[in-house]
């Protein structure tokens, strides 16, 4: 029987655009099913846990995702427009949010026709990939197509299926795995905290005996 991987996934987490080449390798190489559920990032869930106070911790984040990225490769640069409407000097976080609402829908959205991994894998190599504008004109369309999917009918089932009540309960779920952050990948109830905890989870899902042959 294929098993299966839960990813706990947000389109303003640098580790999450890191991690995509990633997940769609497990496939490849695991007799698994990666099933996407996207959240609201941090910033949006739970405000108090924001680096208010101390920038130390929001600093090294940004050096390592960064770091990261040179290491394997990837091109990165800060999105702009932000997925998160927010003051990076206070932290403070707008009311409105014209990005992350939509862009996790259509996260969801993506999952629901098997093609979650794929979407983000291509929508965050947009917002990620050091070229401003990512919401522009028909950019975003053309890297949902990339992954198979069609903008406009996907927003047609959003508004005839509100998302929202699946984001709240992937992030119960990842509540209940024993996590907040993102990426995380749970198997068999066992947690795998961030992009450089791949490794860990292939070790897992090797001695699970799960390797494709």
């Amino acid at each position: 029987m294929t098993a299966n991987v839960d990813v706990f996934w947000s389109f303003r987490s640098p580790y999450s655009y890191l991690v995509t080449p990633d997940l769609l390798r497990l496939r490849e190489d695991f007799d698994i099913e990666v099933h996407l559920r996207p959240v609201l990032p941090i910033a949006i869930r739970t405000k108090d846990t924001l680096f208010a106070k101390d920038k130390k911790p929001a600093r090294y984040i940004i050096m390592d995702a960064f770091r990261r990225a040179e290491f394997f490769g990837m091109k990165i640069g800060f999105p702009s427009p932000d997925p998160v409407v927010q003051n990076l000097e206070t932290f403070e976080v707008a009311t409105d949010q014209p990005h992350i609402f939509r862009l996790t829908g259509l996260g969801v959205e993506a999952g629901r026709r098997g093609k979650g991994v794929e979407m983000v894998y291509h929508v965050s190599h947009l917002i990620w990939g050091d070229e401003p504008g990512w919401d522009q004109g028909d950019r975003l369309a053309e890297a949902i197509a990339r992954a198979g999917l069609d903008l406009a009918q996907m927003e047609a089932s959003i508004a005839a299926n509100d998302p929202m009540p699946e984001i709240e309960a992937n992030q119960a779920a990842l509540e209940a795995a024993g996590h907040w952050g993102v990426p995380t990948m749970v198997y068999e109830g066992e947690p795998f905290f961030g992009q450089d905890r791949i490794d860990t989870l292939r070790w897992r899902l090797k001695k699970a005996g799960l390797r494709r042959a």
